[in-house]
C-alpha cells in the first residue's frame, strides 16, 4: 500500500452559483501551484451536470500534462537483451463530446456511437503507467 503523505495542502475548491434562468454555474479553483489556469468556469442543466462539465474540463487539461510530461517518442519500441519487443502499459482515455438532437436518448446514444466518427473525432491521451497502478477503467455506462 503506498503512503499518503499528510503534508499536503493542495487543494480544489468547487462553487456552485445558481443562475437567474434556473441554471448553474460551476467554478473550480485550484491552490495547485502548477495548475494549468487559476479557474475554470462551466455551466449546466443542473448542478450535478455542471461539475461534471468543470471537472471534464479539469482533468483533459491534467492528462494533457501528464502525457506532455513523458516527452516520448510515439514510434519507439524497446528491446529486451533478446531483441524481443518490451510490453509496456498505458493508460489510454478517449474524449468525445456532441450536442445531439435527437428523439430519444437511445437515439442519441445510438447516432453517437455508429460508426468511427467518436474515434476519429475524438480526444486520445496515452499515458504510459506503471503495470501495478490501480487504475480501473472506465466501461460503457448506459444500458440499451
Amino acid at each position: 500500500m503506498n503512503e499518503i503523505n499528510s503534508e499536503l495542502t493542495e487543494t480544489i475548491t468547487i462553487t456552485l452559483q445558481p443562475q437567474d434562468n434556473g441554471k448553474y454555474m460551476c467554478q473550480l479553483s485550484s491552490s495547485f501551484p502548477d495548475s494549468p489556469r487559476e479557474n475554470i468556469q462551466c455551466y449546466g442543466q443542473n448542478k450535478e451536470h455542471a461539475i461534471a462539465i468543470a471537472l471534464e474540463q479539469l482533468a483533459d487539461e491534467y492528462r494533457q500534462i501528464a502525457e506532455s510530461q513523458q516527452n516520448m517518442d510515439w514510434l519507439t519500441v524497446e528491446h529486451s537483451e533478446t531483441g524481443e519487443p518490451i510490453k509496456k502499459h498505458y493508460h489510454v482515455t478517449l474524449h468525445y463530446e456532441r450536442l445531439a438532437e435527437e428523439e430519444s436518448k437511445f437515439e442519441a446514444i445510438h447516432n453517437t456511437i455508429m460508426g468511427n466518427t467518436v474515434v476519429e473525432n475524438g480526444k486520445i491521451t496515452v499515458i504510459e503507467i506503471d503495470p501495478e497502478m490501480p487504475i480501473d477503467p472506465l466501461t460503457k455506462s448506459w444500458d440499451l
